[in-house]
């Protein structure tokens, strides 16, 4: 352990929320990293909240922890979502609609057996989502947003399988793969900043997940409103300190408010 640092322990009965919100009140900031599934990024804000909570605000994450709901909001912004594809579609993926790394997705070769994959999660009370499948290359965007605003830091190539049982398996994922000097760049770039004047309150690092269609052109996925496995050695990559430029962004926001 660190010099100076202390061991920190649950109380009996407290939550990880709790816990967490009890810590941050003797901080300055939380930076909480945790998954959308099942709700649990929007307890951990809801507990902590302003002004220590150091990310997305409590709209973005309820917009962005549920896939149909980011879609149906991209999509009323006019940006580009596999349901603007639906009509010419030859696959269908279901898959937890707050799901992470590509858990339980399948991918069938009918609308109908998709359909029924749909129901069947249903009736167990799953959470669960329905889209057309987009053929392509998955890729994500590492973006630094701010009040509307997004720099687009890197573009990521996804290491996704998809099996012969149509399930998909996640691979983990290549960082910064696109030069900046590219048209295909440039065109990112400008649609990572749609993605964040359509959802002001994404703050910080956040991950968007696209597929790159050769007829289509970039898809929007998934919005990620948290830290995601492209974080991991970006600062190295780019010579730029993100945790300290985060921190800093915050600080401006303080200001302006």
């Amino acid at each position: 352990m660190p010099a100076g640092a202390a061991e920190a322990v649950p109380h009996d009965g407290e939550t990880s929320a709790e816990f967490a919100a009890r810590l941050a009140a003797g901080h300055d900031l939380a930076w909480i990293v945790a998954p959308e599934t099942g709700g649990c990024l929007a307890e951990f804000e809801r507990a902590i909240g302003a002004p220590r909570w150091l990310g997305c605000d409590a709209r973005s994450i309820a917009i962005a922890s549920s896939k149909s709901a980011t879609l149906r909001h991209l999509g009323a912004h006019n940006l580009p979502t596999p349901w603007a594809h639906a009509a010419a579609a030859r696959r269908w993926v279901v898959k937890p609609d707050d799901g992470a790394g590509s858990v339980a997705t399948q991918v069938h070769t009918n609308r109908l057996g998709a359909e029924a994959d749909l129901a069947g999660r249903h009736a167990r009370g799953e959470s669960a989502c329905l889209e057309p499948w987009i053929d392509g290359e998955a890729m994500s965007l590492s973006m630094l947003c701010e009040l509307g605003r997004a720099e687009l830091l890197s573009v990521n190539r996804q290491k996704v399988a998809t099996l012969p049982d149509g399930s998909l398996r996640y691979d983990g994922v290549e960082i910064d793969v696109l030069p900046r000097s590219s048209a295909r760049w440039r065109s990112l770039a400008t649609l990572a900043a749609r993605v964040a004047a359509a959802l002001p309150g994404l703050r910080g690092f956040v991950g968007v997940d696209l597929v790159l269609s050769e007829r289509l052109g970039p898809v929007l996925i998934e919005i990620n409103p948290r830290l995601t496995c492209a974080f991991v050695g970006l600062s190295k990559r780019l010579g730029r300190n993100l945790a300290r430029e985060v921190l800093a962004l915050q600080r401006l926001e303080r200001i302006d408010a």
